[in-house]
């Protein structure tokens, strides 16, 4: 009975949450186009939510955007997945010797602290300027975070629980497959949410400095025509479709917690 009450009580507050959110969402369109509209705000800077949205309906009307929006989202779903599933079987390798982690801890370290974004034309040079280039440049971004947090949650796992295994006879791949990873699933999908977003930066970036078509390439060519209303669209674009992609993983996540 107390359980039933406290899942109504939080039920309740997710939507009042929710309802918050979405009086804020449209109290801010509202006063923007509002203050377009009074002047307070230069609408060649900062267009305007009316603009943004006759513009958005014009490209969907004549099917340029779903090109666009379908390539940037190949190389997000490539350079998340190729580099999520890459840094976690590195974690993985590493959490199995120790002696590897010890020798290659300074270099992840100076991995992490390099400035990919800066270094994102050198990459494409190395990979190629077409998908494979921009699909790399995203992977960098995440590749290095994925492997140092992934093998920190396998290095956290309770030293009891490991000590009981290895009483019942289990070896170092048993403990992995049966207590490591499955320990950590809903802090691997939490990983996989953090990348989505760190793998659109990589593929905005790419885009940015050699695509002839995606989301970065209509932010980047808005920037330079000085289509105010076009940039703002396209970062519009990119909000809904990243936040699609973590609401999708954000579920899966929540289904796995409550099958626990």
């Amino acid at each position: 009975m107390m359980k039933k009450c406290k899942n109504d009580i939080e039920k309740k507050e997710k939507k009042i949450i929710f309802i918050y959110q979405i009086v804020l969402f449209f109290s801010i369109i509202a006063f923007w186009e509002l203050f377009v509209r009074i002047g307070l705000i230069d609408s060649f800077l900062f267009s305007s939510p009316y603009e943004i949205i006759k513009l958005l309906f014009s490209y969907l009307k004549s099917n340029s955007l779903l090109e666009h929006v379908w390539i940037s989202l190949i190389e997000v779903i490539l350079g998340v997945t190729i580099g999520t599933a890459f840094g976690i079987i590195i974690a993985v390798i590493l959490w199995w010797s120790d002696k590897l982690s010890k020798i290659l801890d300074p270099f992840l370290v100076i991995l992490n602290a390099l400035p990919k974004t800066a270094l994102a034309p050198i990459m494409i040079i190395w990979a190629g300027t077409g998908i494979k280039g921009i699909v790399v440049v995203a992977i960098s971004i995440l590749l290095v975070i994925t492997i140092l947090s992934s093998y920190n949650y396998f290095k956290n796992i309770e030293d009891d629980k490991i000590k009981m295994m290895r009483s019942f006879g289990a070896n170092k791949y048993q403990i992995l497959i049966k207590l490591v990873i499955p320990s950590n699933i809903v802090n691997l999908i939490s990983v996989l949410k953090i990348n989505i977003g760190m793998g659109w930066v990589g593929v905005i970036v790419g885009e940015f400095l050699v695509s002839r078509a995606g989301i970065g390439y209509l932010i980047m060519y808005g920037g330079q025509v000085f289509k105010l209303d076009l940039v703002m669209m396209g970062t519009l674009v990119l909000s809904i479709l990243a936040y699609g992609m973590w609401k999708i993983v954000d579920l899966f996540e929540k289904y796995l917690s409550n099958r626990k």
